[in-house]
Formats: C-alpha cells, sequence, structure tokens
C-alpha cells in the first residue's frame, strides 16, 4: 500500500531517533553492569530492548507503506559519566521522542492514516512509561540520596 511520502520520512526520522536509544541505553546498561549496579542494568537493558521493538515496528510500517526504512542515520549520543547523568539524559531523549510521537500522530490522522496513528499512540505509551522510570528514579534519589540509591541497586 503506498503510503504518504511525508509520513514515510517522519517514521524514518522517528526510527533515527529509536536506534539511537538503542546504542545510548545499551552502553549506559552495561556501564551500570560493569560498576556492579546490576538491578539498574537489567532495568535499563529492558528500556533498549524495548526501544528495539519500536525499531522494529517503525520498519514493517515503512516497509508496508512501500518506503525504504532508512537505518544507517544516528543522532548524536549523550552518554553519562555516572548514574545520574544517564538518567537525566534518558529523560530528556524520552521527553523529545514523546513530542516527536505526538506530531506524528497528528500528521498520520491528517494523511488519514489511522493504523499508522494507532502504531505511534502504542509507542508513544511506551515512551511515557520509561519518562516515569526515569521521573521515578529521580525522586528516589532525592528523597533518599544518591549513595543510598546506588546501594540499593547493586
Amino acid at each position: 500500500m503506498k503510503g504518504n511520502q511525508k509520513l514515510i520520512d517522519t517514521l524514518n526520522e522517528l526510527l533515527a531517533d529509536e536506534l539511537t536509544a538503542i546504542s545510548q541505553y545499551m552502553v549506559h546498561s552495561e556501564m551500570c553492569d560493569n560498576w556492579g549496579y546490576s538491578k539498574l542494568h537489567e532495568a535499563i537493558e529492558k528500556q533498549a530492548i524495548d526501544e528495539m521493538h519500536h525499531a522494529e515496528w517503525l520498519i514493517q510500517r515503512i516497509l508496508f507503506l512501500e518506503g525504504t526504512p532508512v537505518v544507517s542515520k544516528l543522532r548524536e549520543m549523550k552518554i553519562g559519566k555516572s548514574v545520574l547523568d544517564f538518567i537525566n539524559n534518558d529523560q530528556e531523549a524520552e521527553a523529545d521522542a514523546i513530542k516527536a510521537y505526538n506530531k506524528a500522530i497528528t500528521l498520520a490522522r491528517e494523511v488519514n492514516d489511522e493504523s499508522t496513528a494507532e502504531l505511534l499512540t502504542k509507542i508513544l505509551k511506551m515512551e511515557e512509561g520509561h519518562v516515569d522510570w526515569a521521573e521515578t528514579q529521580r525522586a528516589q534519589i532525592e528523597q533518599m540520596g544518591l549513595e543510598s540509591y546506588l546501594s540499593n541497586q547493586v
């Protein structure tokens, strides 16, 4: 089914965001593992896997719309130097993703592609969950202090 080119281009932009997020989360996850923060390692790795699913779904949709997925484009990654940096950088990326998905959903509806809008809404809800997770981590750090928080992540 031939899709709207502007929407396909937007899906490719979202794909670049997701591929970048996968890489950033994997580095942060492995840094946590290297430092012995196994709970954080697992939580961030799970988010990377979520982002892999998002990328997969976007690729499937682009192909369905007879577009060409662009998998060679990445954004600048913001690799942190501390756990708090990881959480802040990842939360910022997720907040940007939420804005981008909301705009893409609006575009999909403008071009009468409700199936794409539904897919993007599904991903949007997952991205909102990632922001909520980051906000929870920041609240815990604020309430118990960084040292106590990190001792709970071992």
